[in-house]
């Protein structure tokens, strides 16, 4: 089975201004768990980030699909609107659960939009198991933490 992840680009984290840890990029580079496509949720202002978070992806693992899905919201955190922009994105995307595994990234994204992942995929609207991803702890190791949930 194909394993495809869904997450916001982060618009602080994944440019790498504060830490040299960009989590739409470092998860494509875990070992042990293959991220055959990336599905990345900007909005308009931030193409070129996503273009760049998305060529960043390509050289550090070049067997990922990066898909790019424009997706603007007035106001991040506003509930609602969250919700309804990802309950429809949900309802038009055409989950293939027979050929892909599904993971929600939950680092990225405002509390609000991780509110709304974790109640769309607890309600199977998406049938996604959710990711978290951390930064190293230390200099010395580079390698990103990671937490996955088992729900299914």
């Amino acid at each position: 089975m194909r394993n495809v992840v869904i997450g916001f680009l982060g618009t602080q984290l994944d440019m790498g201004k504060r830490r040299e840890w960009r989590p739409s990029i470092q998860l494509c580079q875990h070992p042990g768990f293959p991220v055959d496509r990336l599905e990345l949720i900007h909005d308009s202002r931030h193409y070129h980030l996503a273009c760049t978070v998305a060529a960043a992806v390509g050289r550090v693992s070049p067997e990922t699909e990066v898909r790019l899905v424009n997706l603007n919201m007035a106001d991040p955190w506003d509930f609602q609107e969250v919700y309804g922009k990802l309950y429809d994105f949900a309802a038009d995307y055409g989950f293939d659960e027979d050929r892909e595994r599904y993971h929600v990234h939950l680092t990225t994204g405002t509390h609000v939009a991780q509110i709304c992942w974790f109640l769309l995929t607890e309600s199977r609207h998406i049938p996604a198991r959710l990711i978290q991803t951390g930064p190293p702890r230390d200099g010395a190791n580079r390698k990103a933490r990671w937490m996955s949930s088992t729900w299914t």
